[in-house]
């Protein structure tokens, strides 16, 4: 789940809410954490500038690295297709 506002900044900005509550260990928070933030960066040339949230539901640690990644990018890319004509 994200939340976007539009930015005032000129670049798109990232931010990272993954709760202790909704994954256990620190290990796989960091495993999202991560793996969100290399998500970002391959997306963020296309990406109006808006400042993004990201919320992890729980069972995110369940989720192998390739499910995390499609999901993210099919996440941005809904980012990129609603917030291209404004937010």
């Amino acid at each position: 789940m994200a939340v976007v506002h539009n930015s005032a900044s000129a670049i798109p900005r990232l931010g990272l809410a993954i709760v202790k509550r909704h994954v256990r260990r620190a290990h796989e928070r960091n495993r999202i954490k991560r793996l969100a933030r290399e998500m970002f960066r391959h997306q963020q040339a296309v990406l109006p500038p808006v400042d993004c949230v990201l919320m992890v539901k729980a069972g995110a640690d369940q989720l192998s690295n390739a499910e995390l990644q499609q999901q993210l990018s099919t996440l941005f890319q809904l980012v990129h297709r609603r917030c291209s004509a404004g937010c």
